[in-house]
């Protein structure tokens, strides 16, 4: 098929250019998005969908937010990059933002969630040797099973999905896994005087949005300090207001040591994401020990502050907490009458349903098709959980539309 990068391609000739010359890495749903305002999509055939997976969490603020896409215009057109090299004129500003925003001494900017993921582990490994006096080497970070904390070598070293894992090792040692949402294994874990860090998600996204019991949070937090050791949170997915709250941790006011975040820190603008931690942490890392190109530069920086700004201007946070309720309560009494979806879950606007049906059936799957004629998009997530994940800029009649297409979609199964 011959094709000019200008010329208007029908969904299957996009489908099919994915399929000759890209990897084959994700296992997309079949449509072809080429436009995006607010809560909505557009495929190239001009049909408009509502979007219930905000590009797994990054567009919080709705899709091509106007003040997000100018600062990032006006940006781009001034000073693009630097490298860290030089100073320039925005990061100090963004900096100092961002710190007060949540609460830290500093920051360190990285660009994907795995860089930033990446980075919290080093951070917390340097502090263990140069201030915790662990043996060099020996430094351990527990991690709990089914998390999903990146992709590379070493984030999967750690997962416990086999297609994360299979034929990519030799993997990174120093990590214990535990289940999530028991405390008792984390308790027993710290006893090991080796441990440097406790890394999780305050809720588990990919696994299906699991959320643990009240109070866990904030004892994982006291059993960390009173071990001396390093409580990390992974707020990649679950921060930036998405749960009805700024961060996951704080529907507990748990602060953790180090804090990660990522996806709707730019809105999903851009690439951009964060590591926060206080002084007698960050201060380990010293010039040349680590570091990005991109990190940092002056259009993710001016990206992120506009869309934090929209966060709060918004209330973004508020909106979330109560269209969650709402979205939860609806889909529990569509439950009482229905056999095919077992229960909701969620906190704020993240949410999963889960399906009457095996792991490895294709009913997630098929409703989330149906779904798709239907004008909303969902993805399925370990075959029988589909989670509900929409932008935060929704207002409560489009939700009760989104919920009677959901409700529909499913009675008709």
């Amino acid at each position: 098929m011959e094709t000019t990068t200008t010329e208007k391609l029908t969904s299957q000739q996009a489908i099919d250019l994915e399929n000759k010359y890209g990897a084959h890495n994700y296992h997309p749903l079949p449509v072809v998005l080429s436009k995006g305002e607010g809560v909505y999509v557009w495929d190239v055939e001009g049909k408009k969908y509502y979007d219930f997976l905000s590009a797994y969490s990054a567009v919080n603020q709705g899709h091509s937010h106007p003040k997000i896409v100018k600062a990032l215009i006006d940006q781009a057109s001034t000073l693009a990059l630097t490298s860290r090299a030089f100073y320039n004129d925005v990061l100090g500003a963004y900096e100092k933002y961002v710190t007060e925003y949540f609460g830290f001494d500093k920051v360190l900017p990285m660009n994907s969630g795995a860089e930033a993921v990446e980075t919290a582990l080093k951070l917390t490994r340097k502090w263990a040797y140069e201030k915790k006096g662990i043996a060099d080497n020996e430094a351990k970070i527990i991690v709990c099973e089914n998390n999903f904390h990146g992709r590379t070598t070493t984030i999967i070293s750690f997962s416990n999905d086999p297609d994360a894992k299979k034929n990519f090792g030799p993997f990174t040692p120093g990590f214990i896994k535990i289940p999530y949402n028991d405390i008792n294994a984390l308790e027993e874990a710290l006893k090991d005087e080796n441990v440097a860090g406790f890394m999780m998600e305050p809720i588990q996204g990919e696994a299906g949005v699991f959320v643990p019991d009240e109070g866990y949070l904030e004892e994982c937090a006291a059993l960390c300090k009173a071990a001396g050791v390093l409580f990390v949170a992974d707020e990649v997915q679950t921060g930036i207001a998405r749960t009805g709250k700024l961060l996951a941790v704080d529907h507990e006011n748990v602060k953790p040591d180090i804090l990660i975040v990522g996806k709707a820190i730019s809105g999903g603008v851009y690439p951009v994401s964060a590591v926060f931690a206080d002084d007698h942490i960050m201060e380990v890392i010293r010039p040349g020990e680590h570091g990005s190109t991109f990190g940092g530069n002056p259009v993710a920086a001016k990206v992120a502050m506009a869309a934090l700004e929209v966060v709060k201007d918004e209330k973004l946070a508020e909106n979330a907490e109560k269209l969650g309720q709402l979205f939860r309560s609806e889909i529990n009494k569509f439950i009482e009458t229905n056999d095919l979806v077992k229960l909701v879950r969620g906190k704020g606007l993240l949410n999963a349903i889960v399906i009457n049906d095996s792991e490895d059936s294709s009913t997630a799957w098929d409703i989330c098709m149906k779904l798709r004629d239907n004008g909303l998009l969902a993805k399925p997530t370990h075959g029988n959980i589909i989670r509900f994940a929409p932008p935060l800029v929704m207002t409560e009649e489009q939700l009760m539309e989104c919920v009677a297409i959901i409700t529909k979609t499913i009675s008709e199964f």
